[in-house]
Parts: structure tokens; sequence; C-alpha cells
């Protein structure tokens, strides 16, 4: 084994021992208000009892389908959406009861890049203003460096020294996505998180956008929450992966274990529904039958139950607890445990 080797495999030992983002028992719930007086008559159960760690370097993927709280989880984790309940944690300091001006210092460790660049973007601005107003604003560097910031940056994310220029709707879906990455990039974040950064984009420019954040995250040691729809791209980016159901977590583990070992029915299902990567091969395609529950009025029990083909009695009154294995996978499944 090469010293190269030891020295990551030391340093990935080391930093499993302390998480750099945890989050404890997150919960989001929004008041639904209504009648004569505005009372709050209910509440849309976004997020339920979420807890995970994301190690220093380490990319953790979040997927499911549309509706399932996934980007109200990414954006609880960086305070865009304050948590009903629950704890965040950034490298050993709690940040859920920081106030506004205490999150400033927070702030530029943590960044977010959106689904939609071009809603993201200012489009009075160009791409020297948008970039420059946050780099002022948190002093990354000074007026006589700026420039030459500004130009490093886009030449990063793969752009043209013109493009400074130019406003955000004279660019493609693809290059607005890339001003997205240098946005990010700009204020020499540790973490990110990438909201189904690639979902708006043309598949010909998915893959070239997702390969650019992957030599990015290699060069300036990026740890990550990659939130996304499609198990594929997760799978390939990702190196845990975390499956969501109407708010709550049904199962953890590794993108290397994925394919061959995920147990929830849930996460099956999702991988079955997948596209075929080879013509030649031939297996059922995965259909679930009946409709997500309303997140105004989640069932009892495990929320999948009334769509799971494994479905017993249990299910349809006691959630399973989130049950850890000894090789870190986790599963919420009462027919698993």
């Amino acid at each position: 084994m090469s010293t190269t080797t030891e020295t990551k495999q030391a340093e990935n030992a080391k930093a499993a021992g302390k998480p750099f983002i945890r989050a404890e028992r997150l919960h989001k719930r929004f008041p639904v208000r209504g009648g004569i007086l505005n009372r709050v008559v209910a509440n849309v159960h976004a997020v339920t009892d979420v807890s995970f760690d994301i190690t220093k370097g380490e990319t953790l993927g979040v997927v499911g389908e549309s509706g399932c709280g996934k980007s109200t989880l990414g954006k609880m984790v960086i305070r865009l959406l304050e948590p009903t309940e629950g704890k965040i944690t950034l490298d050993g300091q709690v940040i859920t009861d920081l106030d506004h001006a205490e999150m400033m210092s927070v702030r530029k460790r943590m960044q977010i890049i959106f689904q939609d660049p071009y809603s993201s973007l200012n489009p009075r601005l160009t791409v020297r203003s948008l970039l420059k107003e946050a780099i002022a604003f948190h002093g990354i560097v000074g007026p006589e460096q700026m420039e030459s910031y500004i130009d490093e940056l886009i030449a990063t994310v793969g752009m043209r020294p013109e493009s400074k220029d130019k406003f955000p709707h004279e660019f493609s879906g693809g290059q607005r996505q890339r001003l997205g990455i240098a946005r990010a990039l700009a204020l020499k974040p540790e973490f990110i998180i990438a909201d189904e950064p690639v979902s708006a984009l043309d598949v010909s420019i998915q893959a070239q956008v997702l390969n650019l954040m992957k030599d990015l995250k290699e060069q300036f040691g990026l740890t990550m929450m990659f939130i996304s729809h499609d198990l594929k791209v997760v799978e390939h980016f990702c190196d845990q992966v975390m499956v969501m159901y109407l708010g709550r977590v049904m199962e953890k583990i590794s993108s290397d274990r994925l394919r061959e070992h995920a147990e929830h029915p849930y996460t099956r299902a999702l991988l079955g529904s997948n596209p075929i990567d080879d013509p030649d091969e031939r297996r059922p395609l995965t259909v679930l039958q009946g409709d997500v529950p309303s997140p105004l009025n989640p069932p009892p029990g495990c929320p999948f139950a009334g769509r799971c083909p494994e479905v017993m009695d249990r299910c349809k009154t006691e959630m399973p607890p989130l049950e850890m294995r000894v090789n870190g996978q986790a599963i919420a499944c009462w027919a698993r445990q």
C-alpha cells in the first residue's frame, strides 16, 4: 500500500469520528391557515424525524419522488428554512439557534446550487456584478484582486472570459448552471448543497455539468449534499445514499452497494423503474400502485404501507424504526427487521 493511500485512509478514519455535517431529528411542518380568524387548521408534514451525518469530503445523495421533502431538508440544513424541531451541527458548531448576525460568519461556509439557475440569478445584473456582489459583501478578496478572482472563477467552471459582461438571459441552461456553480464557489465554501442541479437541463448537458461538479469537488475538497429524484445520477455521483418517502428516511446505504444490496421495497421499486442500460437485459418494470399519501394527513404506521407489495398488518399501525446494520446500512421496514 502506498504512503499516499495510507495517509488518505488515516484522514478518512479521523474524519469518520467527527461528522462535518450532523442533522439530528429534523422536523418541518408548514402551518395551513383558514377560517375567518386565519387560525392554523392543519399542518403540512414536509420532513419528519430525519437524522444523518456527512463526513468531511463525502457526498450524501438524497433521493425520492417529487414532494418527498428532499429540497425542504436541504434548505433547512443551511437554514434557508428554519426547522420546526431538531438540531444541525456544522464542524462541531451547533448552528440551529444562531441569530441572523451570528449566521453571517457561517453562511459563506455553506452554499447552495439551485435547480433552476435562471430564477436564482438576478436578470438585471451582469455576471461580473453577480459575482462581485457576493464576494465584496463577504470580503473574500480585496478590490485589487476582484477582477482576477472573477476571471479565475469563470475559467474554473469552463466559461469564456467575455462571459462576465453578459446578462443571465444571454446564456443557455447549461451555461447558467455553470454560473450558479461559480457563484456558489465564489465564497470558498466547505459545504455545498446541490438541489436537483441537472434535472432542468438537456440530457446531453447533464453529464457535462455532473463531471464539472465532480472535478470541482475533488479540486476544492468539498463536502456535498446532492438532491435528486434520479437514482442513476445519485449512484454515479455520491458516496452515500439516503432514500426519502413522504418526509421520512426509508433507507441509508453506500452508493456502491445500492444496486445489489438495497433492501427497502421502496428503494427496490425506484431501482426497478430506472431505464435499462443494456437493451439485451430483460427484467420486469416496477410500477407502484396507488398514490402518495397527503402530507396534510399522513397515515399511521409506515407511510409506504399503502403502496408496498410486502405490507403486513403491523406496517399500517406502527412506524418502523430506522435500524442500523453492522455494514452501515440502515432500513426502516418491518419486513426487513
